[in-house]
């Protein structure tokens, strides 16, 4: 691939990154290898119109949707609390006002659940700034600005924090999720922080730098970001059970690329399908499910291999995948409910 055309996928990666919203056309699918299916399809519900991400509560039993339509002035925006057994909306709650002129509300894209306060995490990306709820009741507590083009947060309970990337201005700031006073703001200047995620027992957060092809680690300890290469426009990152590898989705390349904490090297690069978009590891098989925007798939990887071994078709434009209790949970923006709702997918996982 030459230079100029790695700049030109890697433009077109920011750019949807940027529209939080925004609907791309369908391509190819990944091949997979032949043998017993790692991934069955299952139900899927129509939920409601501009869902972007989900997490799961083990306490609650709950999967947690996000929800935004259109551009600024955003008005319609609802954090939605859905019984994974059914996939159905057990309740919706909709965000802040922002402006009584224009009924904008502070809409909601990124989300994460912290199950030792019993409270959800949000990104308001076009108010840069993060939110909490609780999960008792639906209740906004709080907002806390100063994240700009806020993308994704993602919750570290055994150290009572809350991580959230700023694409606008590479910062990766940490929250406390007992007081949401802002603890620790890490800038990489020229940046654009994508996906997170943390490592609980060491306390180091990993976000994907969109722009730079790399992964930005922030470790308690050091005085300063340490820098690792990622695939080609990584946007959402994961990690291993045992902490020690991570995993991108490289939106500009559809691959997922294999990386190794320790050496700061990608060891693997796996083609997953077209515009790969959003990353998630099964701990029981170890093995990485990607959703592929642009080829409307999911694809399973074995990393040891670095081989695909299945791949599923979803609807139009899967946006996000969820991992949880033995099914893959996601999230598409193909407005194909009997309404124009988007679709929740839920997929059963083997070992």
């Amino acid at each position: 691939m030459t230079a100029l055309t790695r700049r030109i996928r890697r433009a077109s990666a920011i750019a949807v990154a940027l529209a939080a919203g925004s609907t791309l056309a369908l391509a190819g699918t990944a091949t997979a290898d032949p043998g017993r299916p790692s991934v069955r399809a299952g139900d899927s519900a129509p939920l409601v119109t501009g869902l972007y991400q989900s997490a799961y509560s083990e306490r609650n039993h709950v999967l947690w949707a996000t929800s935004a339509v259109g551009r600024p002035p955003v008005t319609t925006s609802r954090l939605v609390k859905v019984d994974p057994r059914t996939l159905k909306a057990e309740a919706a709650y909709t965000p802040p006002v922002t402006s009584q002129e224009t009924g904008a509300v502070e809409a909601v894209y990124g989300v994460a659940v912290d199950d030792e306060h019993n409270t959800v995490w949000t990104t308001n990306t076009r108010n840069d700034s993060v939110a909490v709820y609780s999960q008792r009741t639906g209740e906004h507590l709080a907002t806390l600005p100063g994240v700009k083009h806020a993308r994704e947060v993602v919750v570290d309970e055994r150290h009572h924090l809350a991580w959230a990337s700023g694409f606008g201005d590479g910062s990766i700031v940490a929250f406390d999720t007992r007081t949401y006073k802002e603890k620790r703001r890490t800038t990489v200047e020229g940046a654009s922080p994508a996906g997170i995620a943390v490592n609980e027992r060491t306390g180091t957060a990993y976000a994907t730098d969109l722009a730079h092809d790399r992964i930005i680690e922030v470790s308690p300890r050091a005085t300063a970001p340490r820098l690792i290469p990622a695939g080609d426009g990584p946007i959402s990152v994961a990690l291993a059970a045992d902490g020690r590898t991570a995993y991108s989705a490289d939106q500009a390349a559809g691959t997922v690329s294999v990386i190794d904490l320790r050496k700061g090297a990608v060891t693997k690069t796996v083609p997953t399908g077209a515009g790969t978009l959003s990353v998630a590891v099964d701990r029981r098989s170890g093995r990485v499910l990607a959703a592929n925007r642009t080829a409307a798939t999911v694809t399973v990887v074995d990393p040891r291999r670095g081989a695909v071994v299945d791949t599923v078709t979803t609807g139009a434009n899967p946006n996000h995948i969820e991992v949880a209790g033995g099914a893959a949970y996601v999230v598409e923006k193909s407005a194909s409910g009997p309404e124009g709702q988007d679709l929740l997918h839920r997929l059963r996982l083997g070992r």
